[in-house]
């Protein structure tokens, strides 16, 4: 007899894993997707406007990540009839004491894919694309490569037509607001919302991203759980502000040349959506830190997402005018901002694993994206299914993935994005 499983939270991990359960499973009205909002879920780091599609890892194991999620991409049928995947191609600028674009190097030239590091000069990055780039500011940057296998997605679309997908293979999904995990004899059986509503399951897996810290907070305090071993050290709520501007029909038509844009460690332009919206990305992330009632600090995300505290703002002009000069011309500004928040680990691997505690033989997490794990949602589903059926997924991911008691210092998968500041600095 089938497990009744239990998913909170509707971003990439809860949706990749529902749909690949549903896949498996002989009765896929055994699992249980509980968001508190129909999909696509807004407040997730998942639903946005677009994100990057790339394979360009100075790690091994997340370039052969990449590479099979972009074959994804292009053949899952449902999304390959939405169009949901733009392969734009990327610009990738450098720092002159980076070292990052050999490590990629080595590692597409490793998988036998040299064809896809193009490299160019300042001056060809600044005439190709219509000449978009001529007024950048170089200086800071030594190396110039385009990659064309590269491109960007429409997010939130591509989110929902998974859950849609899921949906129609049989799984439920629930709108509730998960506000405490129940425990019980054996390990924990029940989630609680905010309304009351009790959902009950055989295993329950949390891909709560940037919330993970503050539902845990309770079940935590209530197992007496020390400081080192709560959830709040291996992932914890990080925000990244990002900045939008509403192009005319005519400036979508110029800016639609750029590929992705990739300007070293401080951030990225993405070409303009369907409806005409020039997106740019920081690489200034953020910590919100309160006190539990038990009197432990986490990071949680603030309440509004759409209101970017004035020091936010000011850095995010300060790095777009170096960039796309052109854009502000004639004192403009951007037409709105949202703070992105996702749960980020100290090596920026995602946490995906059976909770370590014995009391808590039936709770798993698929946590941990660190912001460059959106681009796994057609496959990584089907790695978090292993976990639960307890089979892994080898021993390098099953090691990257897991409850480290200690975090090394060696170099993570996404270093720029790891936070150096708290939310109230800017605010």
């Amino acid at each position: 007899m089938e497990e009744n499983i239990l998913i909170i939270g509707a971003g990439i991990f809860g949706i990749s894993t529902a749909y690949h359960l549903a896949r498996s499973s002989a009765n896929p009205s055994r699992i249980i997707v509980l968001d508190r909002e129909a999909p696509p879920s807004t407040p997730a780091a998942s639903t946005d406007i677009n994100k990057i599609i790339r394979a360009d890892y100075s790690d091994p194991l997340y370039m052969s990540l990449g590479l099979e999620a972009i074959e994804a991409w292009k053949s899952l049928p449902f999304f390959r009839n939405a169009g949901v995947y733009h392969q734009s191609g990327w610009i990738a600028m450098d720092e002159k004491d980076s070292d990052l674009p050999q490590r990629i190097r080595k590692n597409f030239h490793d998988s036998g894919r040299d064809e896809v590091i193009v490299d160019m000069t300042e001056e060809e990055v600044k005439s190709q694309w219509g000449g978009l780039l001529q007024r950048t500011e170089c200086n800071p940057f030594g190396s110039y490569y385009f990659n064309p296998s590269a491109g960007w997605v429409d997010a939130g679309k591509a989110l929902a037509i998974m859950a849609e997908k899921a949906a129609k293979m049989g799984i439920r999904y629930e709108v509730g607001e998960a506000r405490r995990i129940v425990p019980g004899e054996n390990g924990v059986h029940a989630v609680e919302t905010d309304t009351g509503m009790v959902f009950k399951a055989d295993k329950i897996l949390l891909a709560t991203g940037a919330w993970t810290s503050h539902l845990m907070s309770s079940i935590e305090d209530e197992l007496d759980l020390p400081h080192d071993e709560r959830v709040e050290n291996q992932a914890s709520a990080a925000g990244v502000c990002v900045a939008h501007f509403q192009l005319s029909e005519a400036e979508k038509e110029v800016y639609s040349q750029l590929p992705v844009f990739v300007y070293g460690g401080q951030g990225e332009v993405i070409p303009p959506t369907e409806t005409g919206i020039l997106k740019f990305t920081f690489a200034t992330s953020v910590k919100n830190i309160i006190q539990t009632a038990s009197g432990h600090r986490i990071s949680v995300p603030v309440k509004n997402q759409t209101d970017a505290p004035p020091g936010l703002q000011e850095d995010s002009i300060n790095l777009i005018r170096p960039r796309l000069p052109q854009i502000l011309d004639g004192g403009r500004l951007p037409d709105y901002y949202r703070l992105c928040w996702d749960s980020i680990t100290p090596d920026q691997q995602p946490l995906i694993t059976k909770h370590p505690d014995a009391r808590l033989p039936n709770l798993y997490l698929a946590v941990g994206g660190s912001f460059h794990s959106y681009k796994f949602l057609p496959t990584i589903g089907k790695y978090v299914v292993n976990v639960l059926d307890g089979v892994g997924n080898g021993p390098e991911k099953d090691q990257a993935w897991a409850w480290k008691p200690t975090h090394t210092n060696k170099r993570g998968v996404h270093e720029k994005l790891v936070p150096t500041r708290v939310y109230r600095d800017f605010a």
